[in-house]
C-alpha cells in the first residue's frame, strides 16, 4: 500500500487489480508519438532559489552531470517543457527491443530505453495449482540487480530493490485481468503451467520500472507453451502427455497485460522516462500501470516526498494517454516482428 502524504492530509492508495518460433529475433525501436502536455504553469514562472528547491542536496552527484553542473538547470528546463536531452515532459527516449535472446527458456526478450538495459527470460514449468485457485496456473517473479548495473546495487541495496520490483510485478500482472490464467490449468487442483519470470537488470540508467514491464509483456508474448493431454485410464489415474512437435505450441494472449508509466514530479511539472539526472531532482513519483484501452490497474506512490490530490489526478490522466501510446507502439513491433517468419536474421544477445 503506498501513501500520499501532506502536512494537512493522508490520502491511502492501494495496489488495484482490475478487471515461439524460436527464430523469431530482431531489434525493433518503439517511438511513441508526443501527446499533449497537461496545464502549464504561467509563463515565466520559475521555481525558489536553489535553497528551497524540491531536492535533497546531499544526494545530488555532480558525476551525473547537466549542463550547469547544477540540478537548477534541470528543474528550470521542465518547467519550461524543456528537458536536458531536448526531450518534452510527456516523451520516452527511443526503446530497443529485441525477443527471443535466450535459446533455453519459453520466452525472452531484452529492452533497452537509454542506458537502462533489461533482460527477461519466462520458463514455463508444470506444478500444482494454488489452493485458493484450483482452476488456475500462475506467475512467480525473480529480479536480479546485476552489481554491475549500478554501485548502488552492491550488497544488501540490489537485494531489496530485487524485492521490492518484484512484488510491484506480481501485483500486476499475477491477475486474472492481465493474462488469462485458467488457460495455464491443466488438470484442475492437479497439474497447471507456473511461468517463472525472471528479470535481469544488466544497467541501470533510470526509469527502472517502464523499462522492466515493457521486457516483461515483450517476454510473455514471445512466450510459447507446449500443448498438451490428459490421458486417463480405466482405473481413473491420469497421465499427462506432451505433444513431439515443437511448433504445437500455446501462445499467450498479452492484450490486456499492462505497462508501467513512471510519472515524476519535479517542480510544479511531472515528466515520463526520467534519466538518473532527474530522478535525483524529484522527491516524489507515481507509477501507474495502464492497460492498452487506458485502463488504470495499479497505482503506487513512491519517495519520501508528497503529492497533493490535484497532482495525482494529472499524473493518471497523462499516463492514460502516454499508456495507450507506448502499448499501441509496443504491439504494432511484436506482430510485425512476428510476421517476418523463422528466417528472419537474428541479431542475439550479444549483438
Amino acid at each position: 500500500m503506498g501513501s500520499f502524504s501532506d502536512p494537512t492530509f493522508t490520502l491511502q492508495v492501494s495496489f488495484l487489480a482490475f478487471s515461439p518460433d524460436p527464430s523469431f529475433l530482431t531489434r525493433l525501436t518503439v517511438k511513441p508519438e508526443a501527446v499533449p502536455q497537461s496545464q502549464a504553469p504561467p509563463v515565466g514562472l520559475r521555481l525558489p532559489l536553489p535553497s528551497s528547491l524540491p531536492f535533497q542536496p546531499s544526494t545530488w552527484d555532480p558525476a551525473l552531470g547537466c549542463s550547469d553542473g547544477s540540478p537548477v538547470y534541470i528543474v528550470h528546463g521542465v518547467q519550461e517543457d524543456l528537458r536536458v536531452d531536448g526531450r518534452g515532459c510527456e516523451d520516452y527516449r527511443c526503446v530497443e527491443v529485441e525477443t527471443d535472446v535466450v535459446s533455453n527458456t519459453s520466452g525472452s526478450a531484452r529492452v533497452k530505453l537509454g542506458h537502462t538495459d533489461i533482460l527477461v527470460g519466462v520458463k514455463a514449468e508444470m506444478g500444482t495449482p494454488k489452493l485458493e485457485k484450483p482452476n488456475e496456473g500462475y506467475l512467480e517473479f525473480f529480479v536480479d540487480c546485476s552489481a554491475s548495473a549500478t554501485p548502488e546495487f552492491e550488497g544488501r541495496g540490489g537485494d531489496d530493490l530485487g524485492t521490492e520490483i518484484a512484488n510491484t510485478l506480481y501485483r500486476i500482472f499475477n491477475n486474472k485481468s492481465s493474462i488469462d490464467l485458467k488457460s495455464l490449468c491443466i488438470s484442475p487442483r492437479e497439474h497447471c503451467w507456473v511461468l517463472y519470470v525472471d528479470v535481469l537488470l544488466l544497467e541501470c540508467g533510470g526509469n527502472l520500472f517502464d523499462a522492466i514491464s515493457v521486457a516483461v509483456k515483450a517476454a510473455l508474448f514471445n512466450t510459447r507453451i507446449p500443448r498438451v493431454r490428459v490421458l486417463e485410464d480405466e482405473e481413473g489415474s491420469k497421465d499427462i502427455e506432451l505433444s513431439d512437435d515443437p511448433y504445437d505450441c500455446i501462445q499467450l494472449s498479452v492484450e490486456n497485460v499492462p505497462c508501467i508509466v513512471t510519472l515524476c514530479k519535479i517542480g510544479y511539472r511531472h515528466v515520463v522516462d526520467a534519466t538518473l539526472q532527474e530522478e535525483a531532482c524529484s522527491l516524489a513519483s507515481l507509477l501507474v500501470s495502464v492497460t492498452g484501452k487506458g485502463v488504470v490497474t495499479c497505482i503506487r506512490k513512491v519517495g519520501k516526498g508528497s503529492l497533493d490530490p490535484e497532482s495525482i489526478f494529472e499524473m493518471l490522466e497523462t499516463g492514460k494517454r502516454v499508456g495507450k501510446v507506448l502499448h499501441a507502439s509496443l504491439q504494432s513491433i511484436l506482430h510485425k516482428e512476428e510476421s517476418l517468419g523463422p528466417k528472419r536474421q537474428k541479431v542475439g544477445f550479444l549483438g
